[in-house]
């Protein structure tokens, strides 16, 4: 990052500039806003200093000039960096472990499909569209389908480039967020292709990829891409268009447009929604594959998968022939040709209290279908002993923008700091929302999309006390309550305001753990529609919790935003904050 900065300032004497005349620089500390309506009307101010805050000196002027040599190579590699804002890879790791693992005979009958192999060898058919309802595999299909041309394109110069949505992580439910992601992906693998980004990133470096411009800059860049004649053959998947939240209309636009280019082919997947399907109906070169129309396929799959996590549960419960027979008979009548059914089924029955003795009768209490699954499970929380706690849980992870680590999650839920130093009791009680929720390496997510959407529909009034907007608004109270006992200067004692963050070792252990999130989106939660809006003003006012918390840690929140790499989202927080305000003071 420091390098980037030589380049970024254009002035050639600052190659050979030692360390020690860079930290003095950055060791002048901007000036404080010297009253609350500064602060308010801050956002300028923010966005100016975000250029050095914990990245060493950076460059403030505006002329072109040129680098070459090992600078240029280090300055293309923070380009890619900066690009990155998640990793498609490990995004489709994480799914198929949270999934249990993916089943290549689950997915293999796609592969001999005629719909499949005329988007495959047709040259003039470049769009794969496939669809069906919650729970049918979509994601999982896409995943073997990846694999598969993987294997077959490895000896080849073909591109392949995957994104997969999400709507429970704001880091992956937008058109922004997908672009990046496959603009990533294409130029790691030809990192010719970054020629296309480097002049716009040369002029607005990392602002580039998250300013308000960011969809327009990357749209162009793609296309760009798409049209180089170097580019080979070329695979673009979305999966999960429906958890696209942000710019989907432009992005299903684009897709359109972009499949005029003859070296490139796209699969994507979404549920059955009506504006998804009058928006793709107008794309031509495509074939659809409508997995409800594929019944038969589908079913066989689905048994292939029943099988195969029976198998696990007979010799995981130690089930005898009958049983283990007994067991697969009732899931495959009520399944309903829906892998996620069956997931859920099998995982509460895999849990260690439930005895062998006892497996029929629990077996029997899961009705066919999601919904009722969905309602079955939330009764079994409301008459568990612990059904505040869960509620409290499901609550907070249901109204977040990502997913919660275990510390963030602590943190924001009051009741759970009885459970501060007792992690094995807190990960019990997250086990109890199990059909809901999953724990994986430190972070808690949803099981599925389709159970975020059932508890934000259809249990509502079970799982929130008021307003699903009331929670929103005590989340943002409560971050700025653990932001005020947590911030303060040089939280990670490094002595050295101009330490680039990419050489920042977070202390173990980390302070900033529990307010990471908070940090963040503080005040996306506030900002949030009330039916008492009345009180938000009142907090925004002189003398509020608001005025209060910028008064004293003002600076700290930026060198937190700093070290967690959210200066953007602060730049972003201060003008939302500054429309909030402007609101509340109107007659």
């Amino acid at each position: 990052m420091a390098d980037r900065s030589k380049k970024r300032r254009g002035i050639p004497d600052l190659i050979e500039e030692d360390r020690f005349q860079k930290r003095q620089a950055t060791r002048t500390q901007p000036a404080r806003p010297s009253d609350l309506s500064d602060i308010y009307h801050g956002s300028n101010w923010l966005a100016a200093q975000s250029s050095f805050v914990g990245q060493g000196i950076q460059h403030s002027g505006t002329g072109p000039f040129q680098v070459h040599g090992a600078l240029h190579s280090e300055i293309s590699t923070q380009c890619l960096a900066d690009l990155r804002s998640t990793d498609p890879r490990h995004d489709k790791n994480r799914i198929e472990q949270t999934k249990g693992g993916l089943l290549r005979n689950s997915y293999r009958w796609i592969l001999d499909r005629d719909d499949f192999l005329r988007w495959r060898d047709e040259p003039d058919c470049r769009l794969l569209w496939i669809k069906g309802d919650p729970g049918k595999g979509k994601t999982m299909l896409l995943c073997g389908i990846i694999d598969e041309l993987r294997e077959q394109t490895a000896n080849t110069a073909h591109l392949l480039s995957f994104f997969f949505c999400q709507a429970t992580d704001t880091r992956l439910n937008n058109g922004t967020a997908v672009l990046r992601g496959l603009i990533y992906l294409l130029v790691d693998q030809q990192r010719s292709l970054i020629s296309h980004i480097q002049e716009k990133y040369d002029h607005a470096g990392k602002a580039l990829f998250e300013d308000v411009n960011a969809w327009v800059a990357l749209s162009d860049i793609l296309t760009n891409i798409l049209q180089d004649p170097s580019l080979p053959d070329t695979t673009l998947v979305i999966d999960a268009l429906d958890e696209c939240r942000t710019d989907l209309a432009q992005l299903l636009d684009l897709i359109i447009q972009l499949l005029a280019s003859s070296r490139v082919k796209w699969i994507v997947s979404s549920r059955n929604w009506p504006h998804i399907e009058e928006q793709l109906d107008t794309a031509t070169r495509k074939v659809r594959l409508c997995l409800e129309l594929n019944e038969s396929s589908i079913s066989h799959a689905v048994r292939i998968y029943i099988r195969y996590k029976v198998d696990q549960l007979a010799r995981f419960k130690k089930y005898n022939d009958i049983l283990r027979n007994t067991v697969q008979d009732y899931i495959v009548s009520n399944a309903n040709d829906t892998f996620l059914w069956v997931a859920l089924v099998c995982q509460a029955l895999a849990d260690p209290k439930v005895r062998l003795r006892h497996t029929l009768t629990k077996l029997c209490a899961f009705p066919p279908g999601l919904d009722s699954l969905y309602d079955r499970m939330m009764d079994q929380i409301i008459e568990s002993d612990d059904v505040e706690f869960c509620k409290q849980i499901l609550a907070v992870t249901s109204v977040v923008y990502q997913p919660l680590t275990l510390e963030e999650l602590k943190s924001l839920v009051k009741s759970l700091e009885d459970f501060a130093d007792d992690r094995e009791s807190l990960e019990e009680i997250i086990k109890l929302c199990g059909s809901f929720l999953t724990f994986r390496k430190g972070t808690v997510f949803f099981v599925h999309q389709s159970a975020k959407d059932y508890l934000l529909q259809s249990a509502a009034s079970k799982v929130f006390p008021s307003y699903i907007e009331d929670e929103h608004y005590v989340i943002g109270l409560r971050s700025l309550q653990i932001m005020s006992r947590t911030l303060q200067r040089d939280i990670y004692r490094l002595d050295d305001p101009g330490l680039p963050t990419d050489q920042v070792t977070p202390p173990d252990p980390d302070p900033l753990a529990a307010a990471r999130y908070s940090c963040i989106y503080w005040v996306d939660h506030l900002a949030e529609p009330k039916p008492d809006e009345q009180a938000q003003y009142e907090n925004l006012r002189d003398g509020g919790i608001i005025d209060k918390f910028l008064r004293r840690h003002y600076l700290h929140w930026l060198e937190a935003l700093s070290i967690v790499r959210g200066i953007s989202e602060g730049i972003l927080a201060m003008s939302k904050l500054d429309r909030i305000l402007q609101v509340g003071i109107q007659p």
